[in-house]
């Protein structure tokens, strides 16, 4: 009956961890998805700046290829930025 009683004592001192875990993490994506709106901004503006057009309106098929292709060559930059930076993170 004592063992009940300290596997039972173990088993909410997990979950406790578990919500920390869970709560901690939802609130590092929630920052995330701030930080991200906030560089959204700033990435458009940089691309009309550079004369590419970020709106899908009045489009034709160039502006459209061209559109991809940044796309494209935006996330893969930013797939490799986020891989050494997890790699930084983890030393």
């Amino acid at each position: 009956m004592v063992d009940e009683k300290k596997e039972t004592a173990a088993e909410k001192k997990i979950s406790l961890g578990e919500v920390k875990k869970a709560i901690a993490t939802s609130l590092g994506a929630a920052f995330g998805i701030v930080i991200g709106f906030l560089w959204y901004t700033v990435v458009t503006g940089g691309l009309q700046v550079a004369g590419v057009k970020t709106s899908l309106t009045d489009i034709n098929l160039n502006s459209w290829v061209v559109y991809m292709i940044t796309s494209v060559v935006l996330t893969v930059v930013l797939v490799v930025m986020i891989v050494v930076i997890s790699r930084w993170g983890n030393k």
